[in-house]
């Protein structure tokens, strides 16, 4: 019995031991989970417009010196340098007691004249009726319709007077002829003005333009096309119609253009130069994602993916910058892969997955410097 009862033992052991065993080997036989995937794309030219850039200034489309249309002493001015003045708001005040007894005045004169008029058109009236009648002669009849003529001249003279002096008055309040900023300040209260004086000097920025000139050897594509932007930085602002000047200029030989800008253009302030492109033709382009690029200090990378699956990071050289593309001008060609997940092809995660051809950037309807040296 005791040796029966140690075989049933050893028998419980041995079968422990498969079930372990079992257990370990059905461990190491799960299957593993499925690699991460690197998306990528094909780099393929992308055709664009090509520009000409060229340094232009901003300036204000209205921009004026506000005179004094009347001479006086300069009683109050309301705005200074940098604030802002709402269209037809009083900027600047002069004496109006003079023109305020000449406006009573005018007013005292039109009553009298009007008193005048009602009196010689009643009387010509009644002599009309009693001439009719044959009772009065012709002489008195001609006397009150002059009377009565004279009487409506000097009632239309008093209204005449009445109206320039209430221009007086309002020669005395400069009001802004547009919404805009102060520029400069010509007078200060206490002086004396007449006709002509400069008072105050404003501009509006609610519509600006810029001013470029353009060499002669791209002014006839420029005139053709008629189409522009501006670059702001980076920040690419299209532009609205283009003027271009019929002569040119002495001893420059350039022509001066006019850009409109977008109204409302809170970032660009008169007498700021920004970037004007000129669209003068057609290009091909390479371009690459922005996130595809690895940098390190002044070297601009990307991984390009081999036949065999392999990512190697070469260096590259980039030129202009369309939104969230780049412009490859060494480094890379038309129909290779690269990926654009830097991170995940530097440490060799993930196989590739192919995708389509590299799209065009956005707004890539007016993009791209006609060379790298017009970039700079």
């Amino acid at each position: 019995m005791l040796y029966l009862t140690r075989i049933a033992a050893w028998a419980s052991i041995a079968m422990a031991g498969l079930l372990l065993s079992g257990c370990t080997d059905s461990k190491h036989s799960s299957p593993s989970p499925p690699p991460l995937t690197l998306e990528s794309i094909i780099l393929t030219p992308v055709r664009m417009p090509l520009e000409r850039r060229l340094d232009g200034l901003v300036e204000a489309v209205n921009q004026s010196t506000v005179a004094a249309q009347t001479a006086g002493r300069v009683d109050a001015v309301l705005f200074d340098v940098d604030d802002f003045v709402p269209a037809g708001a009083v900027i600047v005040r002069l004496r109006a007691v003079e023109r305020s007894a000449g406006l009573q005045q005018a007013e005292a004169a039109l009553r009298e004249a009007g008193a005048h008029e009602v009196e010689a058109q009643s009387r010509y009236r009644r002599i009309a009726g009693l001439y009719e009648e044959k009772v009065v002669a012709r002489a008195i009849y001609d006397e009150a319709t002059a009377a009565r003529d004279a009487a409506v001249a000097r009632a239309a003279a008093a209204r005449a007077a009445l109206a320039g002096a209430r221009e007086g008055i309002a020669y005395t309040e400069i009001r802004a002829p547009y919404a805009g900023i102060v520029t400069r300040r010509h007078v200060e209260p206490g002086e004396t003005v007449g006709p002509g004086t400069p008072l105050l000097s404003g501009m509006s920025l609610q519509q600006l333009r810029v001013t470029v000139d353009i060499p002669q050897s791209i002014v006839e594509p420029v005139r053709r096309i008629g189409k522009a932007a501006i670059y702001i930085g980076e920040r690419r602002m299209e532009a609205g119609k283009l003027t271009l000047f019929p002569e040119a200029s002495v001893p420059s030989n350039t022509f001066r253009a006019r850009i409109d800008l977008p109204e409302n253009s809170t970032d660009l302030r008169p007498g700021m130069f920004v970037k004007v492109a000129l669209v003068v033709g057609e290009a091909e382009r390479l371009l690459v994602p922005a996130r595809a690029l690895v940098e390190r200090g002044e070297v601009t990378a990307v991984y390009v993916i081999a036949a065999d699956q392999r990512a190697s990071l070469r260096q590259i050289r980039l030129g202009h910058r369309f939104e969230d593309h780049l412009e490859v001008l060494a480094g890379l060609a038309a129909g290779e892969r690269i990926a654009l997940e830097p991170f995940a092809a530097r440490h060799g995660h993930g196989s590739v997955r192919p995708n389509s051809s590299q799209p065009p950037p956005a707004g890539s309807d007016l993009a791209g410097p006609d060379s790298p040296d017009s970039a700079r």
